[in-house]
């Protein structure tokens, strides 16, 4: 599917069943979304630029690399909130923004209520969390806030999406890579993904 990066590694595929079991506690189910989200974002960082570095081992000394990309992560509130913490682990240095969007029961269209975003961006490339691509409004949306914010490199790192969101995102930005979990089968008539997981803020939060 072009720029849709489905992961086939086992963890992963692991992790996913567990979160899909309406029995995993929110408890567990908070854990497993932070452990999906940094390794989503392993899969989903291999290309950021590198500058050589020259360092000292207790032996001798080696040519070595660290990143030149500066990284920004914009968890799509409050779903992503949950993903951050596991791709911040990977990635202390970055910076985090939030987009505040909720989405419209009646018309299932994204609604703005939150962006603090500075005025000019510090990051060569940010990474939008949100564990669900469903309707893809939400995502759209907050690629359209970044790029107006200035963000030349923008990818999209979820668990689920659906082939509606996926299809909205490649129409709208066609310029931002998707890496996911898996893609499931549909949406039904409330704008959620099945098979699915049900409603991944409520599960990890308890409001369900």
């Amino acid at each position: 599917m072009g720029n849709v990066y489905a992961s086939t590694h086992p963890l992963v595929n692991h992790k996913l069943t567990r979160l899909r079991d309406q029995n995993t506690d929110p408890k567990k189910f908070r854990e497993l979304i932070r452990e999906m989200g940094a390794l989503l974002a392993y899969e989903a960082t291999r290309d950021l630029a590198v500058t050589s570095r020259q360092v000292l081992t207790p032996l001798e000394e080696t040519e070595g690399v660290e990143l030149a990309d500066r990284i920004g992560l914009v968890p799509i509130l409050r779903a992503g909130l949950g993903m951050v913490e596991g791709v911040w682990g990977l990635m202390p240095n970055a910076e985090v923004w939030h987009i505040g969007l909720y989405r419209d029961e009646r018309t299932l269209k994204p609604v703005e209520y939150y962006n603090k975003l500075p005025i000019e961006p510090r990051v060569s490339v940010c990474l939008i969390l949100d564990p669900m691509l469903a309707t893809g409004g939400s995502a759209v949306a907050t690629a359209d806030i970044l790029k107006r914010w200035g963000v030349k490199r923008i990818k999209f790192v979820g668990i689920l999406g659906a082939p509606e969101g996926v299809s909205q995102m490649q129409k709208h930005h066609p310029d931002v890579d998707i890496h996911l979990a898996a893609i499931d089968r549909q949406l039904n008539e409330h704008g959620y993904i099945l098979p699915g997981l049900g409603d991944a803020g409520d599960r990890q939060f308890g409001t369900g």
